[in-house]
């Protein structure tokens, strides 16, 4: 018998609705449901939602080589690309043995070697009532590379080049790349451009302000502050996430849906 964990966003009622549809066809098809704190235990999880609730539960599986079914309830879904009208037929292609996937990077921030990891980036700015332009020197493998003035600089997973990257003027770069984006947020200089480093490459990070405060912001959800006489590392991690994928769309074509590519916009 397979186990399962269900994540939902429970802020919306249709997540909801929609987690009970899918608890019954799991018990239907003698799948246990498990607990969250059960995650261990569990052999595949499914998330209903869109990309947040996706990155949120991507944190639970950091440690543990888990399929995830993502079924998007949300409005875009560059990650939860599973349609909720195809949802029932690829759980239970799932459940078959009959499924396709793909492995997902994830991020490995070390600071002052606690460990924390993000699946799209790690943005690094001035937070709260001292939001202001950042002065920071960027090192890789411990070699100088630039010293930004901007509101802040991103660095992405492959993963999360059609996120806030993106949005910023970085790169779209195919998730199955071992590669790290680096993109400066509304830079003091039009000269500093977005960087593509390789994946085993090492970052560092030093603050060159006066008060040499740094916030850390992971995938959007997670807040950390960096101080002088802290020590940061950011490289790409040998952790996936594993995500199970529809057999009929692809990644471009996930692009040309999402980005809305050759359509008539005006």
């Amino acid at each position: 018998m397979k186990k399962a964990i269900i994540i939902y966003n429970r802020t919306k009622s249709e997540a909801f609705e929609f987690y009970k549809q899918t608890k019954s066809f799991l018990e239907e098809k003698g799948v246990e449901l498990l607990e969250d704190k059960q995650i261990s235990l569990a052999d595949f999880m499914i998330v209903l939602g869109g990309d947040g609730t996706l990155l949120a539960a991507s944190k639970r599986v950091t440690h543990y080589d888990i399929p995830i079914i993502a079924i998007n309830l949300g409005s875009l879904g560059f990650l939860t690309e599973i349609r909720k009208e195809e949802a029932f037929e690829i759980i239970e292609k799932f459940l078959n043995g009959n499924y396709q996937f793909e492995n997902r990077k994830f991020l490995e921030i070390s600071l002052n070697n606690e460990k924390y990891y993000c699946l799209n980036e790690v943005v690094l700015s001035k937070g709260g009532l001292n939001m202001r332009m950042v002065s920071m020197n960027l090192y890789a493998d411990d070699i100088f590379v630039n010293n930004y003035k901007a509101d802040g600089v991103i660095i992405s997973t492959p993963t999360g080049s059609t996120a806030y990257s993106l949005s910023a003027g970085g790169p779209i770069i195919n998730p199955n790349l071992n590669l790290m984006t680096i993109t400066p947020i509304a830079p003091h200089t039009l000269s500093a451009r977005p960087i593509i480093v390789d994946g085993y490459t090492k970052l560092g990070i030093e603050s060159t302000d006066r008060d040499r405060e740094l916030h850390l912001i992971l995938d959007g959800q997670v807040n950390l502050t960096m101080t002088e006489n802290d020590s940061l590392e950011i490289k790409m991690s040998q952790k996936n996430l594993i995500l199970v994928k529809p057999e009929s769309r692809n990644y471009y074509q996930i692009l040309r849906e999402k980005l809305k590519w050759g359509d008539n916009l005006c």
